[in-house]
């Protein structure tokens, strides 16, 4: 497995870089989040993920290491492919969509193109756990906030209040007490509707 190429940029595009590495050039395709991170030096260095098939042996780059353990993560999910990875890495920043996963938030997953209600469900399903236990508990600490938030939001809207009413109240009480359980949230959201 080749885990990162160093050496000097020869080529570069949204989706795509050559590294000459001791005169032997690397085509890396890089998703755009990647690319908006790549230095201005002619030397750089990608951590890569090697994807074997029948066909094509393909290499996948990533400024941060980060990204490529979330890249190895979605292509874990029945249905995502490396090229809805990478369109899912170019759409929304990684923390954007590690938020998204750890906070069950399937409209965010599903804004992504190529990206129908299933698979974002799937994506989530499959992925929340390993995503809870690889990030750090500030990020765990949020996205469970997140989880009340929603749960509060769907009890309110199963009592027959207009979701952006409700979301903006949910919102203000949120700033107000961050750790507010679910039960909390929806009797002050009561109070204020």
């Amino acid at each position: 497995m080749i885990t990162h190429i160093q050496g000097k940029l020869v080529e570069k595009n949204p989706t795509e870089v050559v590294i000459d590495c001791n005169g032997v050039g690397y085509h890396i395709n890089i998703s755009l989040h990647t690319f908006s991170l790549l230095p201005e030096s002619d030397n750089l260095k990608l951590f890569t993920f090697l994807q074997i098939k029948e066909d094509a042996h393909t290499l996948y780059g990533f400024v941060e290491k980060q990204e490529r353990e979330l890249f190895k993560l979605l292509i874990s999910v029945s249905g995502i492919g490396a090229n809805i990875a990478r369109t899912m890495l170019s759409s929304l920043a990684p923390q954007q969509i590690i938020h998204a996963i750890g906070s069950n938030d399937v409209g965010t997953v599903q804004s992504i193109k190529g990206i129908g209600a299933k698979t974002a469900q799937r994506v989530i399903l499959d992925l929340k756990d390993k995503v809870l236990k690889v990030y750090d508990l500030d990020e765990v600490s949020l996205v469970s906030n997140n989880t009340n938030k929603e749960e509060a939001l769907s009890a309110l809207e199963v009592l027959g209040f207009v979701r952006k009413t409700a979301e903006k109240v949910i919102d203000k009480i949120v700033n107000e007490a961050p750790n507010a359980s679910v039960e909390t949230l929806i009797k002050q959201a009561l109070k204020n509707l």
